[in-house]
């Protein structure tokens, strides 16, 4: 376990986080549910703005539940004493990065490396 990063500190940002992201899942639902529209009552215009809405609505879920995701692995990495490190490399991440975000599995250098 790293000694020179507040272990506690992060957990409560993540544990915060997750809260966040559950409730609002649970807000979200009713925007992902399936469309029903009356055809007689509803203009061409606005069941495609309806359309629209749900797929924005669905593409927000999927990214908040990959986030959720990511933050109950990092709370993992804390529970097993593996926080901070680089899951690719198992080299420090850097506790800037972290507050940026406490979820992040990568150092700066591994990260660059996945994006080219």
């Amino acid at each position: 376990m790293r000694e020179d990063i507040d272990i506690d500190f992060f957990k409560k940002q993540l544990e915060s986080r997750l809260a966040e992201l559950t409730e609002g899942l649970e807000a979200g639902k009713d925007g992902t549910a399936p469309l029903e529209l009356d055809q007689g009552r509803v203009g061409r215009v606005s069941r495609m703005d309806a359309m629209q809405q749900r797929a924005m609505a669905q593409a927000a879920a999927r990214l908040a539940d990959a986030e959720k995701t990511r933050i109950l692995q990092a709370l993992d990495r804390i529970r097993s004493g593996d926080y901070g490190y680089c899951t690719h490399c198992d080299e420090d991440i850097s506790e800037k990065r972290l507050r940026f975000d406490p979820s992040v599995l990568f150092c700066i250098e591994c990260a660059r490396a996945a994006e080219s």
